[in-house]
């Protein structure tokens, strides 16, 4: 579970720019439309206004990404410590338990079998334990993906009225063969949404505080 957990705070709402990398939105009127229809393939590129962000710079910069990646990295830091620690306290009962059987301290079979049934059953809730607290950071990871995505698509949709793009991708990696610099309006973008961006009260003091919700929850 906690190498689970390594793998998604590694990719911390990388899979939200993706959901922006197909077209936001189109502003070709219907006589556009008809008129392409009587041109070439080549003709029908023309009058495109095309631009492209860049998934990097805008995890790195636009605030709430970084506001969040700090809430989730607090929150898994938690869960792997609470369990962590449940996890050394099951070994050290299962060592004593092991100890007291090799030196003949149980007087019956039937004292061993329940020390035996404690230790699985110990064993057993923190299974269920790890399991609770990974769906709850799956949730919270999840919750945060669906605000981040309408937050871009909202701002995009205001800042197209004066831009009138009629598609604005995302460049991750090598995902688009050819990218002209000229087309590249991450910077405004960044900027427009840090502008829009206010942190949430709840946020701000998940961040400012050394949480230890994961340990509560645990008892």
């Amino acid at each position: 579970t906690n190498k689970s957990l390594d793998m998604k705070m590694n990719k911390i709402i990388l899979g939200v720019a993706f959901m922006t990398s197909i077209a936001f939105m189109s502003s070709c009127s219907k006589n556009a439309e008809n008129a392409a229809e009587e041109t070439s393939n080549s003709e029908q590129t023309v009058g495109l206004k095309i631009a492209y962000v860049e998934l990097d710079t805008l995890m790195s910069q636009y605030q709430l990404y970084k506001d969040y990646s700090e809430v989730l990295s607090r929150k898994g830091n938690n869960i792997q410590t609470t369990l962590a620690q449940k996890q050394r306290t099951l070994e050290s009962h299962a060592a004593a338990l092991q100890k007291k059987y090799e030196s003949n301290g149980f007087t019956t079979r039937d004292e061993l079998e329940r020390a035996q049934a404690s230790i699985q059953r110990e064993q057993e809730d923190l299974q269920e334990l790890a399991a609770r607290l990974n769906n709850e950071f799956n949730e919270e990871q999840a919750r945060i993906n669906e605000e981040a995505r309408d937050s871009i698509q909202n701002f995009l949709k205001q800042f197209n009225r004066t831009r009138k793009y009629d598609y604005v991708m995302i460049k991750a990696g090598e995902n688009l063969l050819i990218a002209n610099p000229k087309f590249d309006i991450t910077k405004d973008v960044v900027k427009g949404l840090n502008k829009r961006y206010k942190i949430s009260p709840q946020v701000a003091e998940q961040i400012k505080k050394v949480d230890v919700s994961s340990e509560s929850s645990a008892k």
